[in-house]
């Protein structure tokens, strides 16, 4: 367990990171001791300031959905981070590789709410009941640690690996198997990666209720109007200046980024 002092080093460490595009040594090194509850508290730290300087919450992303990334990090469950509005990618804008360490992206199944979710005892019904629709999306995630050797406390600290995201139109979740959607990720017409819904935690809406019983300890409600983002459907793959990512879904459509 670190202290308060030593918490905001570590937030400093990784602003200081993310804003000069330099990455650091994973945080154990500096940290010794650095636990769960100490990386979600740096993890806050650095969002209040974001929020304090204007940014706004639009919701929120959970990593290491799946058994695999789970075993590899140590964990038994998942992770989870921000999402604020300067996050917040759009299709027709090239996005500037030189803004980010090391970027790559996932396609998943994300999760627009018409309505608030409860807390304690969210269910997958009560996910697809407030689910106003559910869409294409594309995460842009990088690491503020030096060459992905992450972690689970350097990826919580690090807002979950979250940069940046766009999604799609979509439709009604209740018209759709969310355990069945296939997911490929593209770029020139080359297939880059593919994978199955099912893949984040047997099914994408689980994956919604367990952020929004999870969050819900430390006060923090899913609102409607909210974006989640659950879990990715693919490996993330990384991006090149010059390239466009297309992420298509059976039954759902597809939704692109381009980099320059």
């Amino acid at each position: 367990m670190l202290t308060d002092h030593r918490r905001q080093e570590a937030a400093g460490l990784l602003r200081a990171a993310e804003h000069g595009r330099t990455p650091v040594d994973p945080l154990a090194g500096a940290f010794p001791g650095i636990g769960t509850e100490d990386a979600y508290e740096i993890q806050l730290i650095n969002i209040q300031r974001r929020i304090t300087g204007g940014a706004r919450v639009n919701g929120h992303k959970v990593g290491l959905s799946s058994p695999v990334m789970q075993r590899m990090m140590g964990v038994d469950e998942p992770d989870y981070g921000h999402l604020l509005d300067d996050m917040e990618l759009a299709e027709s804008r090239p996005v500037p590789i030189a803004r980010y360490c090391a970027p790559r992206v996932e396609a998943e199944v994300g999760f627009v709410l018409g309505d608030d979710l409860p807390g304690d005892g969210c269910t997958v019904a009560d996910v697809l009941a407030a689910t106003e629709r559910v869409v294409p999306a594309l995460e842009l995630i990088d690491s503020r640690i030096a060459d992905w050797r992450i972690t689970i406390a350097d990826t919580i600290a690090d807002n979950a690996s979250s940069a940046g995201y766009v999604i799609g139109e979509g439709r009604d979740p209740r018209d759709l198997d969310l355990r069945a959607v296939e997911a490929r990720l593209t770029s020139g017409g080359e297939l880059l990666a593919e994978g199955r819904s099912d893949a984040v935690l047997g099914d994408p809406a689980a994956s919604v209720a367990w952020l929004a019983r999870t969050v819900a300890r430390f006060g923090v409600p899913l609102r409607k109007g909210h974006v989640v983002l659950p879990g990715s459907c693919t490996r993330a793959v990384d991006v090149e200046a010059g390239r466009t990512y297309t992420a298509e879904f059976t039954g759902l459509g597809s939704v692109s980024l381009s980099f320059c």
